[in-house]
């Protein structure tokens, strides 16, 4: 599968960004999808996922409340909706599939193979 990521900008402390994740060679549906970001000098660090596996969807601490996940199978994408950002959520935003990852693996980016190539979020104070 081949993801592409967009949505990225630049957007004032409270204010929104949808981000997409658009799938192709294979459904979206088939897999296990998640989303990273990176901040300068920082580690990558999860934000949130959805499991197809165990059709539950789960988020980091620093984001619950604010960020949702969401998926439109027909469109092959994924979407993150960030709303109330903060000038910590500036990063580098990044969508992640794999096939059944396992229950306690999903925060651990090494456990997907797939990649987009990561959009830009910046949030000013």
């Amino acid at each position: 599968v081949q993801l592409q990521a967009s949505g990225g900008g630049l957007v004032q402390t409270g204010g929104s960004l949808r981000l997409s994740c658009a799938a192709s060679g294979r459904p979206s549906s088939s897999y296990d999808m998640a989303w990273f970001r990176q901040a300068p000098g920082k580690e990558r660090e999860f934000v949130g996922a959805s499991m197809r596996s165990v059709d539950d969807t789960y988020y980091a601490e620093s984001v619950k409340g604010r960020f949702t996940i969401s998926r439109d199978d027909a469109k092959n994408t994924v979407y993150l909706q960030m709303n109330s950002l903060k000038p910590e959520d500036t990063a580098v935003y990044y969508c992640a599939a794999d096939s059944d990852i396992r229950p306690w693996d999903y925060m651990r980016w090494r456990s997907y193979n797939y990649w987009g190539q990561g959009t830009l979020v910046t949030v000013s104070s």
